[in-house]
């Protein structure tokens, strides 16, 4: 295959909401780039991007697709990723790959929910971005609705470089405000198209939108905003070249615009990202540290740099085994090379290098800056590892994954299979780090935890094909915790005489309350010998293991200080373990006289909604125990900010989506432990006695 150099590789990343169109635009861009001969379609399960059973079947993106072509002397490399918030990982990793994002929006309904979530991510990588205004070809597409909810959302960096001249069912031309030309594409599905002057009927509406574009343009360029002012315009390089400058600095945002699914606009789009979206080589330095160090280091986008690629995706294919995903930062890459990685401290030998198109791979034999591509068998890289020159290495910075949303415990169907569960979860876990697996012990549970229902329902069925395992869904038990609210004070003496020797301790303590997060604290207050020094260990120890099988309901103990203050022995009958006894009762009396309660967990809760449903939102919120902490609007979207108990939050994703219509999303964090109510403490309690019969 052809080797690209660094200044011809464009990398792309297809964002949006939810089925907007960006598997079909991939699609129509490969076949227009002459890929494929076949226009695939999602519905007939055809497409590159979407190739494997459970996309198909479901008709949706699951995970991020790796795609590469041609366009006129330019490598176009394309991450189709999923627009579903329970596949937001994958959001993550793709578009830490790419330099610019292209973020279509649905021409019928605008901005959605989706479309911000996945605007957060672009932004927080600090990308260049594109808006492409999609499905113009639908009954009810109205682009300037589509750009206004931009606008309202993303500011007026949002800029208009291309309108439909006939949007609906009879779309099939637009014109282009940089060349002020009319392009009428085909509707064969060919994407071809041909270049007319712009008609009079939008003669001057195009002037005048190209005008306020061009300004846009010069404003933030000193030497173009002179030839602007004295000319009055700026010529077509002028014009791409500041227009260049403005989309790499994040100034502006240019918004295209086209149909996918009968392929209009889309080799418009392919010419302009060959002639305004940075290049690899025109990224800023890549950062990092020093391996086993905190000093901080970089690397120029440069061929002759030493070698750093990030392994941004891991995927375990039949038959193949593990192939891991990479993006070259600097320098280039042979088969047979041997490099560095950095995080496990390990070499690794470069074997067969492959590009990429859906699950297709062709082998190559050098890679370049700022290509993508993959490798296969690895012996110990994962998602998120970097590989580096062994002679000048840099471990780049990690990809920081969304902290989950959902968390459910998972029981074997078959016995015997706990530890096949372990270690599969565990390998699934490192293909997709936004999956989280813990082995509970106080819960004495497997917690799986992820970004919504379908999320973990995915992996579920990823454990059951390739290792063979079966897994059932149940609630996590709620890690509660106890404490006490007062004071206490009591004395408890352990006495048995059997025969022989006997067993003697007596102890007097008070218990009183510290503050959250304190932990425990033990204070010998004895004086004058009552109780030897050498059994005071053992009262303390029987104090903490009272705390942790818990008083109430068998959660552990936390925030209490105990003063061992008073006591008695036997020259004969004492011992450790009589004082261990006579602790750990003492504390267990005590304590349900210092008015015990029950703590849970609770949780931040961020809500983002449209509109018309904070109502429905909010009473929910309520109706769950959780207290509304305020409120923020984002555009057309609300956000709500909520406390809401761990114990209220089971499948709680999927309860917003039915509220919303797929519309609604939130992300959660663990805030602190709190009381309480008594009449739910009064049922954990019951249900804590009902379990231990």
């Amino acid at each position: 295959m052809k080797e690209y150099q660094t200044n011809m590789i464009r990398n792309i990343g297809l964002v949006s909401h939810g089925g907007v169109g960006k598997t079909t635009l991939a699609e129509a861009m490969l076949y227009s780039a002459g890929v494929t001969n076949r226009f695939g379609s999602i519905d007939d399960g055809t497409t590159i991007s979407d190739y494997n059973q459970d996309e198909i079947a479901r008709k949706i993106s699951i995970s991020a697709a790796f795609l590469h072509c041609e366009w006129k002397n330019h490598k176009i490399n394309i991450i189709d990723m999923p627009g579903y918030s329970d596949f937001s990982g994958e959001l993550k990793s793709g578009l830490r790959a790419v330099d610019t994002a292209v973020i279509l929006i649905n021409a019928v309904s605008g901005v959605e929910v989706g479309t911000e979530l996945a605007y957060r991510v672009v932004d927080d990588y600090k990308l260049p971005r594109i808006f492409f205004i999609n499905r113009l070809d639908k009954e009810h597409a109205n682009f300037d609705n589509a750009v206004e909810t931009a606008r309202n959302q993303f500011g007026n960096a949002v800029s208009i470089l291309q309108f439909p001249v006939n949007q609906g069912e009879d779309f099939d031309s637009i014109v282009d405000l940089v060349k002020m030309k009319q392009y009428t594409f085909s509707k064969d599905k060919s994407g071809k198209y041909t270049e007319s002057d712009v008609p009079e009927n939008v003669k001057a509406r195009a002037e005048e939108m190209r005008a306020a574009l061009m300004e846009n343009v010069a404003e933030n360029d000193e030497k173009l905003l002179d030839i602007f002012c004295e000319v009055g315009e700026l010529t077509d390089e002028q014009f791409i070249s500041g227009l260049k400058k403005q989309i790499a600095n994040g100034n502006l945002y240019p918004v295209l615009c086209g149909a996918a699914d009968p392929n209009i606009g889309v080799q418009a789009l392919m010419n302009f990202i060959n002639e305004a979206v940075p290049s690899p080589d025109e990224q800023p330095e890549v950062a990092g540290v020093k391996p086993n160090t905190t000093d901080e280091i970089t690397r120029p986008p440069k061929g002759d740099a030493p070698f750093s690629a990030l392994v941004f995706k891991t995927v375990s294919e039949p038959h193949v085994g593990e192939l891991s995903f990479f993006r070259i930062y600097s320098g280039k890459i042979n088969s047979g090379t041997d490099c560095l990685n950095p995080n496990k401290g390990e070499s690794e030998k470069i074997g067969q290098l492959f590009v990429m198109n859906g699950k297709e791979r062709k082998e190559v034999s050098v890679l370049n800056t700022g290509d993508i591509g993959a490798v296969v068998k690895l012996k110990n890289t994962h998602t998120g590892d970097t590989l580096c020159a062994k002679n000048d290495p840099i471990k780049l910075n990690e990809i920081e994954f969304p902290a989950p949303v959902i968390r459910v415990a998972v029981v074997p169907k078959a016995k015997g299979d706990e530890e096949k569960i372990s270690t599969g979860l565990t390998a699934l876990h490192d293909e997709d780090p936004s999956f989280k697996v813990e082995v509970d012990s106080e819960l004495k549970q497997i917690i799986v935890s992820g970004q919504g229902e379908l999320h973990l329902n995915i992996v579920v069925k990823r454990l059951k094909d390739k290792y063979g395992v079966e897994v059932e869904f149940e609630e996590p038990r709620i890690p509660y915790r106890e404490t006490i609210k007062g004071k206490g004070e009591g004395q408890y003496k352990h006495k048995k005489q059997s025969g022989g020797r006997g067993q003697y301790g007596d102890v007097h303590m008070r218990l009183e309350p510290l503050s959250a997060g304190e932990g425990f604290e033990f204070v010998d207050e004895i004086v004058g010998g009552v109780i030897p020094s050498k059994y005071i260990p053992a009262v303390e120890k029987g104090i903490r293991e009272a705390m942790a099988d818990g008083v109430l309901a068998g959660y552990p103990v936390v925030d209490l200080k105990a003063t061992l203050f008073f006591g008695s022995y036997h020259s004969v009958d004492s011992s450790d373990m009589a004082f261990k006894i006579a602790g750990s009762m003492c504390f267990k009396k005590v304590f349900k006289d210092a008015k015990p309660i029950i703590l849970e967990p609770i949780y931040d809760i961020e809500i983002q909604v449209p509109e018309e449903y904070m109502g429905d939102v909010m009473g929910d919120i309520s109706s769950r125990r959780g207290k509304i902490q305020g409120m923020d609007s984002e555009g057309s979207f609300q956000v709500i900010r909520a406390k809401v108990p761990l114990a209220e939050l089971y499948k709680y994703s999927t309860a917003l989506r039915s509220m919303t219509q797929g519309r609604g999303i939130h992300r959660r964090k663990f805030s602190h432990y709190d009381e309480v109510p008594k009449d739910v403490a009064d049922k954990i309690i019951a249900q804590a006695a009902e379990e231990s019969e």
